[in-house]
């Protein structure tokens, strides 16, 4: 299969390397890790077992890579205005598109570019960051949970899962794509909301009590506004204990909302938190933890330490 990866970051790179060594045509779209890569090579560290891409195809645009069989989309999710001009050459008659950016929006953005047909959404549960340029560190997890964005056919979402499962990631398929994306959500809003605002990884986070029982009261708080939002199956209290224990065992780990904030780039406030607040208005679900986080995130961005 051709594939072509679009946001080359901690997940695109790691994804978009396994699914190269697992025989597919993998090509990526790059920016600042171009030139390393293109030189050097992709060099992969792996709580699974490091291994080492010696050939990458790596593009500075999508119009050299042409038309591709999957789109994998990775970009951080404030780059979404993008998408248009990045995805629009890489788009045949039969061309799939697999958003795996974070949050909320993503699919319906795609379905007006592009036509809700070709839409798949997926969860990405990794632990990644970027190294030095040409380097990615897996560190742990990895499952991805995809499902069809409106009526997609059985069989062609289970021949994509099978693309990643037969690459060495496992995949799963979902009738139920919203209930997975809040479901990450769960996750994702107060850990890197968080960790990004305190500066502390997750087991730094989890080790005060007061912080913990935080962390737990917003789950809690996610968990009822996914609720009110007409999922087929409504998400259980006990989900949010599951994902502490996860987190528990990830040791020391940095989100990506915290790198992003250390190293001075915009956040994904946007996906992550403001429109999920306005999914929850409409339900008439109030989120004051939700909304005080980022509140908090958006007026700290200017006041970062140097």
């Amino acid at each position: 299969m051709k594939i072509a990866i679009v946001g080359s970051g901690a997940l695109g790179l790691y994804y978009g390397a396994l699914l190269q060594r697992g025989g597919h045509e993998v090509h990526f779209l790059l920016r600042s890790d171009y030139d390393a890569i293109m030189s050097n090579g992709l060099t992969v560290h792996s709580v699974n077992g490091d291994f080492y891409v010696p050939s990458v195809s790596g593009h500075k645009t999508s119009d050299t890579i042409g038309v591709v069989d999957l789109v994998v989309v990775g970009l951080k999710t404030f780059a979404n205005n993008y998408m248009q001009n990045l995805i629009q050459p890489l788009i045949a008659a039969d061309t799939q598109i697999l958003t795996l950016q974070n949050g909320l929006g993503n699919e319906e953005l795609l379905a007006d570019l592009f036509g809700p047909e070709r839409v798949l959404g997926g969860v990405a549960f990794l632990c990644s960051n970027r190294g030095e340029p040409g380097h990615v560190h897996h560190l742990g997890a990895g499952r991805i949970i995809i499902g069809g964005y409106q009526q997609f056919d059985t069989m062609r979402l289970k021949r994509i899962a099978s693309v990643f499962s037969s690459s060495g990631v496992e995949c799963t398929t979902t009738d139920d794509l919203k209930k997975t994306r809040w479901e990450k959500l769960v996750w994702n809003i107060p850990f890197n909301g968080l960790c990004a605002l305190l500066q502390q990884t997750v087991d730094q986070l989890l080790m005060a009590p007061g912080c913990r029982k935080l962390v737990r009261d917003l789950m809690i708080e996610v968990i009822t506004a996914a609720n009110a939002q007409n999922l087929n199956e409504a998400i259980s209290e006990n989900y949010a204990d599951r994902m502490l224990e996860f987190t528990d065992g990830m040791g020391v780990y940095k989100p990506s909302m915290q790198v992003d904030r250390e190293e001075g780039r915009e956040l994904e406030t946007q996906a992550i938190f403001r429109i999920p607040l306005e999914y929850g208005r409409q339900q008439m679900v109030s989120m004051p933890r939700t909304e005080m986080l980022v509140v908090l995130l958006e007026q700290g961005k200017s006041i970062l330490p140097t």
